[in-house]
Formats: C-alpha cells, structure tokens, sequence
C-alpha cells in the first residue's frame, strides 16, 4: 500500500489537480478502512461505516494539504496519525456512552488496580466481574465498550493526548508516528505489555503492529470477533490503569 500511494501522493503536489486529488483518496481507503476495521463500532445510526469513511477521509485530506516532500517522510505515515485522529474526534462527539457506563469503565479500571495488588498477578475476568458486582456477560459487555471507546487512543492521560503504546519501537513501524522520545517510557510500556499473558501480547502485535482486523485476529486465533474485543477492551483498560498511576505519580 505504501508503495502505492506514495507516487500517486507525489503526482497531486507536482499537478493539485481533482483528479489527481480524487486518485489519492482512492489509493488510501486501504488505509481508511484499515482503521475502522480497528473498531467496534456504536450502536447508534450516526456511526455507520459510511459516516467514519466520510471522517476519516475528512483527516486524510487535511493531512494531504498540510503534507510536504521536504518532511523526508512517507505520505502514509503522515497521514496515519490524522486519519486515525479523525475518527477519534468523529467518535467522541457521536459518545453513545452513557454517564452510567462510563462510570463502570472508570470502576473498572479501579478494580484491576485493586485486585492486581491482591492477588499479585493479573486478575481473571470473573475475578473482576465479582468485585464489581456484574454477571460475566455484563462484564464482557463492558469490555467491549472499553475497546471501541480506547482502542484507537490509548493515552497516557487525558491532557497529553500522545498514544502510548506508539511509544513502543518495532521492526517496521511507521516512523512519522509523533512518538514520545523518552526510553525510560519506552522501557517501561514494553515491560507492562511483556508481564501481559501470551494470548494478550500477540492479541496487541496483531492489531496495532500487523494491522489486523478484530474479525482477522479472530479467524488467526479461532475466536469470535466478540471475543477479541472483549480481551483487547480489558488489555488497553489494565494498561491504561497502569499508566495512569505513572501521570498520577508525576503531576
């Protein structure tokens, strides 16, 4: 893909032609559709996959005016950052999230806090489920809305909006990505994800540095696509949690 678009993307700066703008969109819905693959999305009629087509592109296209040659980085890496930015910002004013339930995630969060330090080890989720009082459908229900609400924005807190685990270096990464240049984080996110269990680490490679799908890392592990995101929801939630207290530490 990223040889693809990037000569189309060269030909619209040497001639800003429509057509030539118009080629460029086309050759970067792999990218687009890529990314709301990443989703699970709402249920509210507001986020159809034509409307987060139309924000995405929305990004892309601010991306490919801002974007220059003389940045020495590729096109698709530059506008990765803000396509997957659009969607974030389309998501959040469209928030189906009651006030209720976002008030689980955030008990949620607390609970693996608490139950980490008890027990030692990561909780299970019946662990969790108990100590908040809900069934484990519900709770795998709440990890569902954990994993359409975080996954494309993994923050270190909600003031530096900069995505953690891009912090992470990786064989083959985008590098126009506006990384955290500090290797005591890098250290640190790479020991929270090492102390993770095996299926939740390759879970975590698949989706955000293979670039799969929910359904594709479904079909790769033999799980339904629900399931996925239920175990990727509590895996950004414990990472999450973790990194908060780090912000919490230094504010």
């Amino acid at each position: 893909m990223t040889k693809d678009l990037q000569p189309i993307v060269e030909s619209y700066l040497a001639d800003p032609t429509p057509s030539n703008r118009e080629a460029v969109v086309l050759a970067a819905i792999p990218l687009v559709r890529s990314l709301i693959g990443k989703l699970t999305i709402p249920d509210t009629p507001l986020a159809s996959r034509e409307d987060l087509e139309n924000g995405a592109i929305l990004g892309l296209l601010q991306a490919l005016d801002n974007y220059s040659l003389d940045r020495g980085t590729p096109f698709i890496s530059y506008a990765y950052g803000r396509v997957r930015g659009a969607l974030i910002d389309y998501l959040r004013s469209i928030d189906a999230l009651s006030q209720k339930r976002r008030r689980q995630l955030g008990q949620a969060q607390q609970a693996m806090q608490v139950l980490r330090q008890m027990l030692g080890a990561e909780p299970e989720d019946q662990d969790v489920a108990d100590y908040l009082g809900l069934s484990i459908e519900d709770y795998h229900g709440l990890m569902v809305d954990a994993q359409s609400r975080f996954a494309l924005s993994l923050y270190e807190n909600a003031e530096d909006q900069q995505p953690v685990l891009e912090t992470v270096p990786f064989e083959g990464a985008m590098d126009a990505f506006d990384q955290i240049d500090k290797d005591s984080m890098h250290t640190y996110v790479e020991s929270l994800i090492d102390r993770l269990p095996e299926r939740q680490q390759h879970i975590l490679a698949l989706y955000y540095y293979e670039n799969l799908t929910l359904r594709e890392i479904g079909q790769i592990l033999n799980l339904t696509e629900a399931r996925i995101s239920q175990i990727l929801g509590k895996t950004l939630l414990g990472l999450r949690t973790q990194l908060g207290r780090i912000g919490a530490r230094a504010a």
